[in-house]
């Protein structure tokens, strides 16, 4: 069930419609829906906005779950999924969406505003195992934020098999946490 405070197009309102509403400061954009402009933009208003394009088969992980906990404050231009048990999907992915095959295992995700969503510590070492500098950059904030502590997303991504740049993630988890002085696995 989709929250009161989300406007689609097409849905209530035309997109003109919604379109002269934000021009009047009535609305604001979230993601692909509009909100009241008074209203709080939470995770479950973030992850929301989304749950049409992934429907029920698809997870928001990378880049689209650090926006959805707060690790950007923009959406990507293109929500980076992936599927959600053994069945594969045979049909045309949205191209606002990069589609990534490998399911994502029950225990790396979380429901947040009615959407499958990689958990915080499964973001970081998602975030972290290309490397680069920008991603990097937001796994560290997500860090910062307290969304999520250095030592349980190292627990996170050592749960997981083989995995590319795994060995950097892990290095880079482990200096932050030796930085930090981060002992605690529990969170």
């Amino acid at each position: 069930m989709g929250s009161a405070h989300l406007y689609f197009p097409g849905d209530r309102l035309s997109a003109a419609e919604l379109t002269a509403a934000c021009l009047d400061g009535h609305l604001v954009a979230v993601g692909d829906a509009y909100i009241p402009a008074d209203a709080v933009e939470t995770a479950a208003l973030r992850a929301g906005s989304i749950a049409p394009l992934l429907g029920d088969g698809l997870a928001a992980t990378g880049l689209s779950a650090a926006w959805i906990h707060g690790g950007i404050d923009e959406p990507p231009a293109r929500h980076r999924v992936q599927r959600v048990g053994t069945r594969r999907l045979h049909h045309v992915i949205d191209r606002r969406l990069e589609y990534h095959d490998t399911p994502i295992p029950e225990a790396d995700l979380t429901r947040v505003g009615g959407v499958r969503v990689a958990t915080p510590a499964r973001t970081v070492g998602d975030l972290l195992r290309p490397g680069g500098a920008h991603d990097i950059q937001i796994a560290r904030r997500l860090i910062d934020s307290r969304t999520v502590t250095a030592a349980a997303a190292l627990a996170a991504l050592d749960d997981t098999g083989p995995l590319p740049g795994k060995r950097l993630a892990r290095r880079l988890l482990q200096e932050w946490i030796a930085s930090a002085g981060q002992l605690d696995v529990t969170r």
